[in-house]
């Protein structure tokens, strides 16, 4: 059963990892200045989460197909919930932090961060379901079959 919505959520979760990215190093960026360097360590976070699932991302599409003996079905599934894992600490500890400073969306840093806080929902969201089809692979497999799940081999 080859699931054709594997690689468009790869996309999707490259493209909003970039725009994560963005967001984020503009938040840091304004909370520097020449007299006074701070920026909040869960925002710290979630642009590490960013850059983690670009390499992630990487691999996740291309050692099935291009690197096969990298592509083993228990690696892929560890990148899946680390990274998972890594999006839901992020964007809730970014969330906390910007309940706290009563910021809202009204522009600026404020909006930038509620922006990141929504597109990292959303990032999570799409590493649960490639997480959930990782691990079926992983239980309708042999013990000893270690090749990746087909529908993660599309490119």
């Amino acid at each position: 059963m080859a699931l054709d919505f594997v690689l468009p959520l790869r996309a999707v979760q490259a493209v909003f990892s970039i725009i994560v990215l963005g967001l984020t190093a503009y938040i840091v960026d304004a909370s520097t200045s020449p007299w006074y360097s701070w920026s909040p360590d869960s925002v710290n976070f979630l642009l590490f989460c960013s850059v983690w699932t670009l390499l992630a991302v990487a691999y996740l599409v291309l050692a099935p197909s291009r690197f096969p003996a990298a592509a083993h079905k228990f690696a892929i599934i560890g990148v899946e919930a680390l990274t998972m894992l890594f999006w839901f600490a992020g964007w809730v500890a970014v969330a906390a932090l910007w309940g706290d400073l009563s910021c809202g969306s009204h522009g600026g840093v404020c909006g930038a961060g509620t922006a990141a806080i929504v597109f990292g929902a959303f990032i999570w969201l799409t590493f649960v379901a490639t997480t959930i089809v990782a691990a079926l692979h992983v239980r309708r497999t042999s013990r000893g079959d270690t090749s990746a799940p087909p529908q993660m081999q599309g490119v």
